[in-house]
């Protein structure tokens, strides 16, 4: 985006797609404010395993741009991990395979088959962005404070009357009752945390006719296993036998993750709908509301790209 936008803008929603859009605002040269109705340790995005991949998100055509576009952004990043939060990783994406996927796929570096001995089931190694959501999002909210944003605590009723001449919607599952928008709903996902007993890569195996999943994500504070997708579930308490199915799943592909200490249990509501909602509206008075909204399980995949799109719609009301 261009430098030298001005006038105030209010982002409402302080999770990764809120706190990225504000960023790229921000160092753009607006005048940023975040509201948000919890910490950024409180939202969806904290509880993400968070590899970067394009996971239960439309459209195709355009997430394979703001994906690829993120993911130059996480291979810098990478360079400080301890810093960003942001590591490349090497895994497999089990029972994948390169033809199943659509163009941007051959645009990531050094993604490739799996040979026999990473992966005796067949899929594709990558050495991919692994994100440690509990450094990121703080570190975000930081790199936003130093561009000269603000973050102030506040709940939204209704966005046209929030004051300003533009407001960035990044609510996600909030923009159901907030737009409304009565396409939104949300894809539920238990995740189990545990001490990780030497495990250096991380491993997918996604079965998109089930509500099952399989995989592990080596992170700083344990080895992070997963999950479900349960389209429509509201249900924000852990189910024990639940995760006793997730840590059977994984310990299948590495035994030595059925003895590991169980540390934590995770729920996550993904905010999903039909196709991401990144548009433009005009409001009374020549006011803009822009939206960007609805990123399912790939809310960190996309987000760079996405914020850089919400900022140019921005830019044409701002000037």
């Amino acid at each position: 985006m261009e430098s030298g936008v001005n006038g105030e803008v209010i982002v409402v929603g302080g999770g990764v797609i809120g706190l990225t859009t504000a960023v790229v605002l921000a160092e753009s040269g607006a005048r940023v404010r975040v509201w948000t109705r919890e910490t950024v340790e409180l939202t969806t995005s904290a509880v993400a395993g968070a590899l970067w991949w394009p996971y239960r998100i439309e459209p195709e055509a355009l997430v394979g741009e703001w994906a690829l576009q993120s993911l130059r952004v996480y291979q810098e990043l990478a360079a400080r991990p301890e810093e960003t939060g942001v590591r490349m990783v090497e895994g497999v994406q089990g029972g994948t395979r390169l033809d199943e996927l659509g163009p941007w796929a051959r645009r990531v570096p050094g993604l490739r088959e799996a040979r026999a001995e990473e992966y005796a089931g067949g899929g594709l190694w990558a050495r991919l962005p692994l994100i440690d959501m509990s450094t990121h999002l703080p570190w975000l909210r930081e790199r936003f404070l130093r561009a000269g944003g603000t973050v102030e605590e506040a709940s939204v009723t209704d966005l046209t009357e929030v004051p300003a001449p533009v407001v960035v919607n990044c609510t996600g599952l909030d923009s159901l009752d907030l737009v409304p928008d009565r396409s939104m709903r949300p894809v539920r996902g238990q995740l189990v945390v545990v001490e990780n007993p030497g495990i250096t890569t991380w491993f997918t195996s996604v079965d998109h006719a089930a509500d099952t999943s399989t995989y592990f994500f080596p992170q700083p504070g344990g080895l992070i296993l997963g999950g479900t997708a349960e389209d429509g579930a509201w249900s924000m308490t852990p189910d024990p036998a639940t995760a006793e199915a997730i840590v059977a799943r994984c310990a299948a592909i590495r035994p030595e993750i059925a003895d590991a200490r169980v540390l934590e249990h995770r729920v996550g509501l993904r905010p999903t709908r039909p196709a991401v909602r990144l548009e433009r509206q005009v409001l009374r008075g020549g006011r803009v509301l822009v939206h960007n909204y609805g990123h399912g399980g790939a809310g960190i995949t996309v987000a760079w790209g996405c914020a850089e799109e919400a900022a140019e719609l921005v830019r044409l009301r701002l000037g």
